[in-house]
């Protein structure tokens, strides 16, 4: 279960936060909030109270908005700081963004305020992933050249692949830094901008102004979701978890109540058909049920009802091997995942070439994606020394067959 928000908020001005707590609640948030309107009890609730994200007015009678960011600045804390004020001004907006801060809102327009919210938060949770992404790699390529040393005396075909994979790590550690924040943060101001001046500017632009803005806005959305697929596909490969006994019906009822506004919009029904167990990852493989939920969702035919089949079953050695999937298969039984539904399918003679990263078989306008959702899918199989196919059909669905070694 998800813990609730924790939400500082500074404001001297009881009905303002009765009004901003009333907006919260409303908008569906789960949180908790402590509101403070001085120096003092803002620094105290930075240390009692550890606040998730911060609210805070531009101005008050004895303390303000930009000694509050410096306070929480000079402690090098990681906490989204908004600020919400019909006083600020947009050129002190600007201003505070450009010096970190993470957004604002005007208190006379607060409906974007949980979207920005939501956004800050993941932000945030990003960034501490990285963190320990960087450490647990600085750890990896620590273990590494210590085993690059012990392999000094070995033949130089082994030494040579130590090397390379210490180069791999360092190469994924400067990817996942460049992905994370110094790609995002400069395209996230981007963003904030942009919705700076639909905010206050549309009013006296022309059409083709405002034509030309929304596609600015929507190339800017399009860069940031690549950005986080990206991430998601290096992911898939560095982070490391164990193997355990699952049948995915846990990860797959997760999937489905996530995505629940999506599966209500489009009708969708869901045929879970016998659920064997097997010694999977299973963060990895909830991530593989999201992308291929996630893409059936995306592919519909209009007017159709949505029907996802799901179901594993054990398949022996002797059967698997007349499939002719792998010319040299692991001497052992197999666990068959199959994915099933009825959208819009396609050719055949894309079976192969759905899982390559970044390849489209429909232009963004008609639907929208990365490219990058299936090879996600085939990576995590990969890593199970697995395989996966594919069978589309035009119009009528496609079918995913997912083959699992069985070696424990």
């Amino acid at each position: 279960m998800k813990k609730d928000i924790r939400a500082l908020i500074l404001e001297d001005n009881t009905s303002d936060a009765d009004l901003l707590i009333r907006h919260l609640t409303k908008s569906g948030l789960s949180f908790v909030s402590k509101i403070v309107d001085s120096r003092k009890g803002f620094e105290e609730s930075l240390d009692t109270f550890l606040p998730d994200i911060i609210l805070s007015d531009y101005a008050l009678p004895s303390f303000d908005a930009v000694s509050a960011f410096k306070i929480v600045k000079d402690r090098n804390l990681n906490i989204p700081f908004i600020i919400i004020s019909g006083t600020i001004g947009e050129e002190n907006a600007v201003m505070l963004i450009k010096e970190g801060v993470t957004d604002y809102v005007s208190k006379n327009n607060l409906s974007s305020l949980i979207q920005k919210i939501n956004r800050a938060l993941k932000e945030a949770e990003e960034l501490v992933q990285k963190e320990e992404l960087i450490e647990k790699l600085k750890i990896q390529t620590a273990a590494l050249l210590k085993a690059n040393k012990e392999l000094e005396l070995q033949n130089a075909e082994k030494e040579k692949r130590a090397i390379e994979l210490l180069n791999a790590n360092k190469e994924l550690l400067a990817f996942n830094f460049i992905s994370s924040h110094d790609l995002q943060e400069p395209l996230r101001k981007i963003q904030t901008f942009i919705s700076i001046i639909m905010e206050k500017e549309m009013t006296t632009m022309t059409e083709a102004g405002k034509n030309n803005l929304k596609r600015i806005h929507i190339s800017a959305t399009r860069m940031r979701q690549l950005i986080e697929d990206l991430l998601e596909f290096s992911k898939v490969s560095v982070i490391e978890h164990p193997y355990e006994l699952s049948d995915l019906s846990a990860a797959i009822e997760d999937v489905k109540s996530e995505l629940l506004d999506d599966i209500y919009q489009k009708k969708a029904v869901f045929k879970i058909n016998g659920l064997v167990p097997v010694f999977i990852r299973p963060f990895q493989f909830r991530q593989l049920i999201y992308n291929l939920i996630s893409n059936s969702l995306k592919f519909t035919i209009p007017e159709t009802e949505l029907l996802i089949t799901i179901q594993s079953t054990i398949i022996k050695y002797n059967k698997f091997k007349m499939l002719n999937l792998t010319n040299n298969p692991q001497v052992c039984d197999y666990w068959n995942l199959t994915f099933k539904d009825n959208g819009i399918g396609f050719d055949a003679q894309y079976n192969e070439i759905v899982f390559v990263i970044f390849k489209r078989l429909h232009h963004v306008e008609e639907y929208s994606g990365t490219g990058i959702g299936l090879a996600i899918v085939k990576k995590i199989v990969d890593n199970h020394n697995g395989i996966i196919t594919a069978d589309g059909n035009l119009n009528k669905g496609v079918t995913f067959n997912i083959f699992i070694p069985i070696t424990k």
